[in-house]
């Protein structure tokens, strides 16, 4: 009959074989390592604080033709229209009882802003804007919220540091085994409207 100890020794064994088996396990000849460019090109995260951003310029000014070209047909002339996502307006609403989640009213950074535009916009050519573009149409997206003036600059150092409204409705990953700190990644969770009680 085994005991405890033999079963113990018999699980550790097992282990080291499969632990051995996996860093021996066979290469097929598939593909290849990439090159350093490769990676560079896929490697475009934007963190909150803006490390990442690249060189570029742009101001709501040279952003309204790129929106008008670009983003319009989705999002209306001023943002509110649709249909699809409505951007601006919706301040002071996600306490109450109808939360407008928009970019002026919901979204924390406005590097995220920027990096979501770089990456998925416009929708049906996603990726074709080219940097100056993408801060002119950050800029102006801003702008149709009140959160940045028609001529001013947003680039690498600026754009970080645009305060958005909701920029403190947000708290950072509390789960002790990330250990992350808010410029390290998005926040978790949200404002949210408080529930009314039941009258019953």
């Amino acid at each position: 009959m085994a005991t405890a100890r033999s079963i113990a020794a018999l699980a550790a064994v097992t282990l080291c074989v499969v632990t051995a088996a996996a860093a021996q396990s066979p290469t097929f000849g598939v593909g290849r390592a990439p090159a350093a460019g490769e990676l560079n090109a896929i490697d475009i995260e934007i963190l909150p604080d803006g490390r990442g951003l690249p060189p570029g310029r742009g101001t709501a000014a040279i952003g309204r033709d790129v929106y008008t070209r670009r983003c319009e047909t989705c999002h209306g002339p001023t943002g509110r229209e649709g249909p699809q996502d409505v951007l601006a307006g919706g301040q002071g609403s996600l306490t109450t009882a109808r939360p407008q989640k928009t970019v002026g009213s919901y979204w924390p950074y406005a590097t995220t802003l920027w990096d979501y535009i770089r990456r998925s916009m416009p929708f049906d050519h996603p990726g074709t804007m080219t940097v100056d573009e993408v801060y002119a149409a950050s800029a102006y997206v801003l702008f149709l919220s009140g959160i940045v003036g028609e001529r001013d600059v947003l680039d690498q150092t600026t754009l970080p540091q645009v305060q958005m409204p909701n920029r403190n409705g947000f708290v950072a990953d509390p789960r002790p085994d990330v250990g992350a700190t808010p410029h390290d990644h998005q926040p978790q969770r949200s404002q949210r409207p408080e529930k009314k009680k039941s009258s019953r």
